[in-house]
């Protein structure tokens, strides 16, 4: 049995397409452009966007598929990152059309774990050979909560050092004192010298 790609190559498929092309009835499927910046509207930069996002969608469902050998999970891995590099450029042009800013959403990426370079990892990927000892470099083994709090200490929660404190608040309450005097000395001086003119 023909495979549908088969089926669609065939010359009586072709000629059937050219008919009803001719007729009017059926009009020819658009590949997407390379270039974004090819979209003349807004409306053909949304849609093929969502095409790369569907495209994203099918490929993240794909390398979580247990069967498939490392090498396939490397090239569906290299082609997510691919594809995504595609859809930071359809986002760029939806905005310049005067879309909205899709690069404010949430989106797949959240799922991912960045290696070097901006080089992402998605599903089984994570787990591959060589990758989980890259992600540890690039980030740092996990510390349990324990290792965390081994490093709290009284500076953290300012019970360090309150010599410089207690200092400033000496100086503080001097100063306030003295201008205290002397609002108090010059009320007193201001009585005296009214009850001297009476």
């Amino acid at each position: 049995m023909a495979r549908n790609e088969e089926k669609a190559q065939s010359m009586l498929n072709r000629f059937r397409e050219a008919q009803l092309l001719e007729a009017g009835h059926s009009k020819p499927k658009t590949r997407r452009p390379h270039l974004a910046s090819m979209a003349d509207t807004l409306d053909d930069a949304e849609r093929w966007r969502r095409d790369v996002i569907r495209e994203i969608s099918r490929t993240v469902t794909q390398i979580n598929d247990m069967s498939l050998p490392d090498t396939q999970i490397r090239q569906l891995n290299d082609d997510i990152n691919r594809l995504l590099r595609t859809k930071h450029h359809w986002d760029i042009r939806v905005l310049e059309l005067g879309g909205p800013n899709y690069k404010k959403a949430k989106s797949i990426e959240e799922s991912e774990a960045r290696g070097a370079r901006g080089y992402k990892y998605f599903g089984r990927a994570k787990d591959l050979p060589g990758v989980r000892e890259q992600l540890e470099k690039a980030h740092g083994p996990k510390k349990n909560k324990t290792e965390i709090m081994r490093r709290v200490d009284a500076a953290y929660y300012g019970f360090g050092n309150d010599d410089e404190l207690l200092e400033h608040e000496r100086k503080v309450t001097e100063q306030r004192m003295d201008r205290l005097r002397r609002a108090h000395d010059a009320t007193l001086d201001s009585d005296f010298s009214s009850d001297d003119s009476d």
